[in-house]
């Protein structure tokens, strides 16, 4: 099975970066769509089908905990794992994710076998 991950950062920089961690990871991947905003991602999940979201916190036009709060009124965190990258690594925020459904974070600057690591086990249904 091949897998269709968004990644959503306001960086280009971060979005290409992470696209190209994914490619060569050795996982499954079959497209990666990026969006630069809350608001674009969500057209992109109405458009395709994604198996999985990485997100950045901090973004112009829709945030990305903006975007996660659309996402659970619509019922789509129940299916579909989001994973947050952000710099605001706060126990506090950190809570605040898990109640709001998010499957995992990551903390900037990622590496990536972290990337790697996390990708798979939710993927993979180990998280």
């Amino acid at each position: 099975m091949s897998y269709n991950v968004l990644v959503v950062d306001d960086s280009k920089t971060a979005r290409m970066m992470l696209a190209k961690t994914l490619r060569i990871s050795g996982l499954q991947i079959n497209e990666v769509f990026m969006a630069e905003n809350g608001a674009r991602a969500l057209e992109i999940l109405q458009e395709n089908w994604i198996d999985l979201v990485l997100t950045d916190l901090h973004m112009p036009v829709m945030s990305g905990m903006d975007m996660i709060e659309k996402m659970a009124s619509d019922g789509l965190l129940s299916s579909l794992p989001v994973v947050v990258i952000t710099s605001d690594a706060s126990q506090l925020r950190m809570q605040e994710l898990q109640e709001r459904g998010v499957r995992d974070y990551l903390c900037k600057p990622v590496r990536p076998e972290h990337v790697k690591k996390t990708v798979e086990d939710i993927l993979k249904g180990t998280t």
